[in-house]
């Protein structure tokens, strides 16, 4: 658990609200414009990834997003990993590991950055 990620964050837009608890030791609740997910913190191939599951949907689908926080603890920067890299049908732990770690240095790896900042 990363307890400088914990807190609301602010789109630097200011379009996009993203709220960062602690739901235990291992698992965040995450908040992100009106919708609800559960993240998990993994480290592969040297870079910090969350596993997302949406709470919000039926299916409850997950998702995988890379994370970077800045030195000072007030600034977050997000990019959503490819589902054409690492498909989203792909349930198995050990595969997307092995995905992830194969195409670490493909830039079709993430999609758009998005930059946040803490609020007070």
């Amino acid at each position: 658990m990363q307890d400088r990620l914990l807190g609301d964050w602010t789109s630097a837009d200011g379009k996009e609200k993203l709220k960062l608890r602690s739901l235990d030791d291992s698992v965040y609740i995450v908040y992100y414009d009106g919708d609800l997910f559960r993240a998990y913190h993994s480290d592969v191939a040297e870079a910090s990834f969350a596993t997302v599951q949406d709470l919000n949907s039926s299916d409850r689908k997950y998702a995988f997003v890379i994370w970077k926080l800045s030195d000072d603890g007030k600034n977050l920067r997000l990019r959503s990993v490819n589902d054409k890299v690492v498909p989203k049908e792909t349930k198995d732990s050990a595969t997307i590991v092995a995905l992830l770690t194969k195409n670490a240095r493909n830039p079709e790896l993430f999609g758009e950055e998005i930059e946040f900042q803490k609020e007070k």
